[in-house]
């Protein structure tokens, strides 16, 4: 496969390799909660496009249509489900994943369906927090056909995510022969700079970046939004910022993209660049916590519009079973309704479940505010054993050290 082959392919699951969620691992999925209804008649939900439709829905309705006439076409569902990936990617709107799952039903079920189904399949699983099913499905897209670098991608992602870097990294090994040289770069930099690499690897992926001609935007807005967390976990704040401001000029900027660089801003207490930067974005779940955020630092007029909303939405979600969201939930609770407690249940759930450092980050914060030093062993353990170099988390490590934490 040509470098410029494999990069079209990518761009529709390029989420995946985003570290945070990447991949769209958080809130996103409660998008599906019950409506919000204000009791002012004045409170403006969302801004619609004046447009009925864009070129791009149009598009992606054609492709539904065609598939419904000949729901077994696999190139046709594989390819409206990419595209229904990636909108979900830019939008952060889960419904376009579950949309995807539907184009890919005649397959969904079946143990070894074609490897392109597995690669898709993987993927939404991967969404979903299903990450053992998703391993599974990558497994055996590598055994049929071991020089597909998506599945590579993808499974690097996901042991980063559940925190397993030593398998990560080597899963990131074969693009180095199977994929263009910056998502290379960019999947091995991930896993490398969470487990005593974070200087070395940003150094590489800062120069891998430079010397990147040609590169689609899709590739470039992944790699300047790795390089910029990366940035921020040394605590290079004017790099960082310098990266997220050339990611931000990217074609397409992506929700998560948004999302990482509010976090950014919030940790610098830059509150009101926060609403400026999400004020007028589609209210997904992960939008709306950092407007709440940033409105409950200012004192802003919103807030309670946007808490009340959250808690209905993650209300909703719990009603329907799920509990993808328990990092955002933890969050929520802790920094929105003062509740550290269920914050640190949350927490702890969440981490037994995937090991980003953002995890890492609620779980300590909410040992310090119950006052329960004992309870952040794990994740210290976890810091300490991978030598995790993240200046916030680092800071958070000493508090708790100095509360008597083992």
């Amino acid at each position: 496969m040509t470098p410029n082959s494999f990069s079209k392919r990518l761009e529709a699951c390029v989420w995946f390799a985003t570290v945070g969620a990447l991949l769209m691992v958080g809130m996103n999925g409660s998008v599906r909660a019950e409506a919000y209804r204000p009791t002012d008649d004045t409170v403006v939900l969302e801004k619609l496009r004046t447009v009925p439709l864009d070129a791009e829905t149009r598009e992606l309705r054609g492709l539904r249509e065609n598939l419904s006439r000949s729901p077994t076409n696999l190139p046709l569902a594989t390819a409206l489900a990419k595209r229904l990936i990636q909108k979900s990617r830019v939008t952060a709107d889960p419904r376009y994943v579950s949309y995807a799952q539907a184009a890919l039903s005649p397959w969904w079920k079946q143990a070894e369906p074609p490897v392109e189904v597995l690669v898709l399949r993987a993927t939404i699983r991967q969404s979903q927090h299903d990450f053992t099913n998703a391993l599974a499905d990558l497994n055996l897209v590598l055994k049929a056909a071991p020089a597909n670098a998506q599945a590579w991608l993808t499974k690097a992602t996901v042991l980063q995510v559940l925190g397993n870097y030593e398998e990560a990294k080597r899963a990131a090994v074969p693009l180095l022969r199977l994929a263009p040289q910056l998502i290379a770069v960019t999947a091995a930099a991930g896993p490398a700079s969470l487990s005593g690499e974070a200087s070395a690897s940003y150094q590489r992926l800062d120069s891998a970046l430079r010397s990147a001609q040609g590169t689609p935007d899709g590739e470039r807005l992944w790699a300047l939004t790795v390089l910029a967390e990366m940035a921020g976990r040394l605590g290079k704040v004017n790099e960082a910022e310098a990266h997220f401001k050339q990611a931000l000029g990217q074609p397409h900027p992506d929700v998560y993209l948004l999302t990482a660089y509010a976090d950014f801003l919030i940790d610098q207490d830059r509150a009101a660049e926060v609403i400026k930067l999400l004020e007028n974005q589609p209210p997904s779940d992960a939008v709306l916590l950092r407007l709440a955020r940033a409105e409950k630092k200012l004192g802003g007029a919103r807030l309670a519009e946007y808490v009340s909303w959250l808690q209905d939405r993650f209300e909703a979600s719990a009603r329907r079973g799920e509990s993808i969201h328990q990092r955002e939930e933890a969050i929520f609770q802790l920094h929105l309704l003062n509740h550290p407690a269920s914050a640190l249940r949350l927490a702890r759930e969440n981490w037994n479940c995937q090991k980003e450092p953002a995890d890492a980050c609620i779980f300590l914060e909410a040992a310090l505010a119950v006052g329960d030093p004992e309870a952040a062993r794990p994740v210290l353990s976890f810091l300490e054993t991978n030598r995790l170099e993240h200046v916030q988390l680092q800071k958070l490590a000493a508090r708790l050290q100095r509360k008597g934490a083992p």
